[in-house]
């Protein structure tokens, strides 16, 4: 069995944190990644961070520039991972509701990050 690849949304409570969830859950429908738990990274949940430390490939999703994804899993001690922030993809936060074009934009900017 190969090791996931893991994809780590803010799922922040403004529009572009439900649109990093959103781009992670079609993520993993389409199978180019799949969405795992940031909170449990924040827990420090054995299982959880055991699972991470052995995955292929990491990415986080941060909606806002505030990078809460990032600093999670740099504070778990994970230093080998990709980063998507979506300021970066032109999504500003406030400004930016979940649609199918934008779910799709971020997707395959995540999909692209994670080909190894």
């Amino acid at each position: 069995m190969t090791a996931p690849k893991l994809v780590f949304p803010c799922s922040g409570a403004s529009d572009v944190g439900g649109l990093s969830d959103r781009a992670a859950r079609q993520m993993t429908l389409d199978q180019t990644g799949k969405m795992y738990c940031l909170a449990g990274i924040g827990g420090r949940v054995s299982g959880i961070m055991a699972t991470t430390q052995s995955a292929a490939k990491i990415l986080a999703i941060d909606g806002c520039p505030l990078n809460c994804a990032k600093n999670s899993l740099e504070q778990a001690g994970f230093k080998k991972y990709e980063h998507i922030q979506l300021n970066d993809l032109g999504l500003e936060k406030g400004k930016t509701p979940p649609t199918p074009e934008a779910i799709a934009k971020v997707a395959m900017a995540g999909a692209a990050k994670l080909v190894c």
